[in-house]
């Protein structure tokens, strides 16, 4: 896996910041909730992944390169 740079990750912080409403569109895991699946975006780590708990209960962070969120509209 190759991580994104810094300002990648800048902008993931900007585009993502901490209470973002996502929803679910892929997910390439054996554990991942449902396509559709809605939660808050808790913080970007240093590897660009969204963290957050899905309102299923899963704790699986959106990887960056990998997994497909959509922001939800306010």
């Amino acid at each position: 896996m190759r991580l994104p740079s810094k300002a990648i990750i800048e902008q993931l912080c900007q585009q993502f910041p901490a209470g973002t409403r996502v929803e679910l569109v892929r997910m390439e895991d054996a554990q991942a909730p449902p396509v559709g699946t809605q939660r808050t975006v808790l913080g970007v780590d240093d590897t660009g992944s969204l963290i957050m708990r899905w309102d299923n209960g899963s704790g699986l962070n959106v990887v960056y390169g990998e997994d497909v969120v959509r922001k939800i509209s306010e």
